[in-house]
């Protein structure tokens, strides 16, 4: 008898977490569509302006060497 009881109760515990992930699933199908309705319904609204581009970062100098302005590239000759 107590098995019966204890299956019945699995039973009911397994159905009710499954309906409640169907419920939020549909909750949150809901919400989207209603969002999604929002956006398409809703003026436009102007785009922030982009911020200014931040300079590159450059590499540091060991002490005592100066770039030079013939250096195109000074990773190429480290490569080669």
């Amino acid at each position: 008898m107590l098995s019966l009881v204890t299956a019945a109760e699995q039973q009911y515990r397994h159905e009710t977490e499954w309906r409640d992930r169907e419920l939020a699933l549909l909750r949150a199908i809901r919400a989207r569509r209603e969002a999604q309705a929002a956006a398409l319904t809703a003026p436009e609204v102007a785009p922030a302006p982009a911020a200014p581009a931040r300079p590159r970062g450059v590499w540091a100098r060991p002490i005592g060497v100066h770039a030079a302005a013939a250096d195109a590239c000074p990773t190429a000759c480290a490569i080669a």
